[in-house]
Parts: C-alpha cells; sequence; structure tokens
C-alpha cells in the first residue's frame, strides 16, 4: 500500500504486513492465556507472582469477550468461517462478534459484500 493510499477496514485496505499477518479471536487468546497460566500454576506455588498485571488484564478481558468457551467449539467457527475465504481480519472481527443474519454481518465488516 502506498503511502498515499488511506487505510480503511470497511474495503479491507489495512496493509499488506496486516493482510498476511495471524490473527486470533478472543476465545483462541484465552485458551492461549489459559493454557500459559496452567503452566505458571504447574511450576510455582504461587503462580500469581509470577503473572504480570497485563497478562491478568488481558486474561480477563478475552474472557469476558469470548462467545465460545471450549477448544471444539472454538475449533468449529474457525473452520466454518474459513470456509468462506476470508482475510484473517474477517474472520476474526466475524468471529467475535457473531452475527446473527449475513445482512448484519455485512454491516459490522462491510468487505465481506461478496462473500456472504
Amino acid at each position: 500500500m502506498s503511502e498515499q493510499e488511506e487505510e480503511n477496514a470497511a474495503e479491507l485496505k489495512i496493509g499488506e504486513e496486516f493482510l498476511k499477518a495471524k490473527c486470533l479471536m478472543n476465545c483462541e487468546v484465552a485458551l492461549i492465556l489459559d493454557r500459559k497460566f496452567d503452566q505458571l500454576q504447574a511450576m510455582s506455588s504461587d503462580p500469581m507472582s509470577q503473572v504480570s498485571q497485563v497478562f491478568e488484564k488481558s486474561q480477563q478481558y478475552v474472557k469476558r469477550f469470548s462467545r465460545y468457551k471450549n477448544a471444539d467449539a472454538v475449533r468449529q467457527v474457525r473452520e466454518i468461517l474459513s470456509r468462506y475465504q476470508l482475510a484473517e481480519f474477517e474472520l476474526c472481527v466475524l468471529g467475535n462478534l457473531c452475527p446473527e443474519t449475513a445482512d448484519e454481518a455485512k454491516a459490522m465488516v462491510p468487505s465481506i459484500t461478496n462473500c456472504v
């Protein structure tokens, strides 16, 4: 993307490096952070002493805003959304926001108009 072009997520103009990046849904991040916390628990008698405030706040945030709680549901959501050949960014936005209809999805992520 040239310097003169303005980024616009509605048109999926978000920069090449972002288009190629692997994005995660909140529920995927929650699973990763839970696994890391379990590892810290196993290594220490006081796992909270090894957890930074940023880690703790991040874990609270993704748990609060995660629609899907178990690993199987998370995998199924990603698998189903992947069928539509969405950009990672689009897939994760839809996975996080959980629109109920195609029209609602298009309103949230206008760049998917031709995909749904």
